[in-house]
């Protein structure tokens, strides 16, 4: 230990020998000098003036000082001053005790550091972290406090466990948590607005102070449960719309042969046949059944759309007529549109289609009658939005919603309202498709939807549609059809369905074409081949076992090169249409069709400039 006597001006009269190896100044050196000869100037003036006060009035002074060696290294010393006295009691001197605590010093500055780096890292992290002692809060990092929904770390500080745990979780709670069972496990937290989070805690237990604690990282993992609910829930509604598609395949092969030989019958009676009420009994029914075959394909993404830029008050204005005599006098509905045109690239009829769908499913929601609002917007959706509302991209959106002051749902049965099949109406009341389609429809068209509905407060149903600036496309109104349409051209038919096929041949024949029959596309070559006349037209089915009608298309093209060609189809499932998109410059006719619209399309596609 340094030792160094000092007169009451402050002069030194004596080192000792551990004070010259410590500073590297010889005792000669520091004799007569002040102790400003090792002072490093770093240690506030403050200290020295408290110091010095303390000494002329006869105290003893402790503290710690950062002084400098002769060679300019710094070290700390622990410094202790007292007063020397003679007999009759007078301050003569000051002894100085210095001690070198330097490596002590230099260790509680790592520990520090240490600390103050760690208390960063926790901090800085997107997790929680608690230390609880008996189920209760003694410490916590600020990703807790935020994941639950607090601001400060005061008021989760000292509170029990418990008061962060959702009824639901609260067996599992005592289980793991009380019982102090390490491991990773999942349960329902409960924040401070009352809405439920899942979280997966890794539990570990210590003993700090001769006590167990627990110290445990929580980890919100609601959006991943979030997402991968979504993601069994559109696998799901992806294998019912695959057997759906197949089921549409057949069935409006089905309807095609029903609805079409309806209409030959209807044509050669006169109208006063007893028998023509009754075949119109039958051709209504065949266009209920081929509706309900549309919404299957629609809410399976697997229906042929034209998307056309259109504008959505302009939609909502002229389908606002309609809802007044579907949804009953019981019911007002109000429009709050934007001022601004909102344009969008969808097929206008199923636009039609969604609000028509959710108008019902608002009426069906409101026995005793009661509003519905239909709202247009422009929104921009930003990516903190977008994160709690998977799967939403950040982007421009135009919004539709539709809102009514119905009964509401909970939450069990908003997860499964765009099921296919899944209702909650009575038996006979509903398909179970409304919603459904409406889902399908907005996700072929790139958008969006979400939900919002408590019970007793009613629902809106929000749709996000991509929102485009060109202008809308100028659509000219239809006339009123011509009879119809007849020609002496030459149609090679090729269909694998024989019942099809032969009710199309006699369609076209009774037309006025010539029409080669084929069942397959191998038969449909051959045939081509050996013909000395000229093909005009190839009508074909898209989906045939031994070769598909776009591959048809292709390889009579090459045979024929400027043949028109018309596909035929109830699946969209194929090259032709892919995703329901039907491709530019391909003539398509959609299953079922009726003696009228295979008449039309086929003239419209022979006297089309390009074929």
């Amino acid at each position: 230990m340094s030792l160094v006597i000092t007169d009451l001006s402050g002069k030194i009269d004596f080192v000792n020998r551990r004070f010259t190896e410590v500073t590297g100044w010889t005792a000669q050196e520091a004799l007569g000098q002040t102790p400003r000869l090792w002072h490093s100037g770093l240690t506030p003036l403050s200290v020295y003036q408290e110091m010095w006060r303390s000494i002329q009035s006869g105290l003893v002074w402790q503290g710690e000082i950062q002084n400098r060696r002769k060679d300019g290294e710094l070290y700390w010393d622990r410094v202790t001053i007292s007063p020397l006295r003679d007999d009759a009691g007078t301050i003569t001197h000051f002894l100085a005790t210095q001690e070198n605590i330097t490596e002590r010093r230099q260790a509680q500055q790592a520990l520090e550091e240490s600390e103050r780096r760690l208390r960063i890292i926790i901090e800085a992290t997107f997790d929680g972290i608690y230390i609880a002692d008996a189920g209760v809060l003694q410490e916590v990092n600020r990703g807790l406090v935020e994941m639950f929904g607090y601001q400060h770390e005061s008021e989760v500080v000292g509170r029990p466990l418990s008061d962060f745990v959702a009824e639901e979780s609260m067996a599992l709670f005592d289980d793991r948590v009380v019982t102090l069972t390490e491991g990773t496990f999942e349960i329902v937290g409960r924040r401070k607005d009352g809405h439920n989070i899942s979280l997966e805690i890794t539990a570990k237990n210590h003993m700090m102070d001769g006590r167990p604690v627990r110290i445990c990282a929580v980890r919100d993992i609601s959006r991943q449960r979030s997402l991968e609910m979504q993601f069994r829930q559109a696998q799901k509604m992806e294998a019912v719309g695959r057997l759906a598609g197949g089921v549409a395949h057949d069935f409006n092969n089905l309807l095609t042969v029903i609805t079409s030989y309806t209409d030959l019958l209807l044509a050669d009676l006169g109208p006063s046949d007893p028998r023509v009420e009754d075949l119109n009994q039958v051709r209504q029914a065949a266009t209920t059944a081929a509706s309900l075959t549309r919404q299957l394909l629609a809410f399976s993404r697997q229906q042929v759309i034209v998307p056309q830029r259109i504008v959505l008050e302009d939609v909502v204005a002229n389908t606002h007529k309609m809802l007044k005599r579907v949804i009953g006098e019981d019911i007002s509905v109000v429009t709050l549109l934007n001022p601004e045109p909102t344009t969008v690239q969808i097929d206008p009829g199923q636009i039609e289609q969604v609000i028509m769908n959710l108008a019902v499913n608002a009426r069906d929601a409101m026995p005793t009658g009661g509003q519905v609002t239909i709202e247009t917007s422009r929104v921009t959706l930003d990516a903190a939005y977008s994160q709690s509302h998977p799967p939403m991209v950040p982007g421009r959106y135009a919004l539709l919603a539709v809102s009514d002051t119905g009964t509401g749902m909970d939450a069990n049965t908003r997860a499964r309202i765009f099921e296919p099949f899944f209702t909650t109406k009575e038996v006979g009341k509903g398909t179970g498709l409304g919603l459904a389609t409406v889902y399908g429809i907005v996700k072929q068209s790139g958008g969006f939807i979400w939900v919002y509905s408590e019970p007793g407060q009613g629902a809106t149903f929000k749709i996000y549609l991509p929102l485009i600036a060109e202008p809308a496309d100028v659509v000219t109104a239809e006339r009123e059809a011509p009879a119809l349409p007849c020609g002496s051209e030459t149609i090679l038919l090729v269909e694998d369905e024989s019942a099809v096929r032969n009710v199309a041949r006699q369609i076209l024949e009774r037309c006025g074409y010539t029409v080669i029959e084929a069942a397959g596309g191998n038969q449909a070559l051959d045939l081509a081949a050996k013909m000395p006349g000229t093909i005009h037209l190839l009508l074909t089915d898209v989906v045939m076992p031994e070769m598909s009608g776009r591959v048809l298309g292709e390889r009579f093209a090459e045979m024929k090169p400027g043949i028109r060609i018309l596909y035929m189809s109830g699946y969209t499932d194929d090259a032709v249409v892919r995703h329901g998109i039907l491709q530019a410059n391909i003539a398509y006719l959609p299953k079922p069709f009726s003696t009228e619209s295979l008449a039309r399309k086929v003239r419209e596609v022979l006297d089309s400039p390009n074929g």
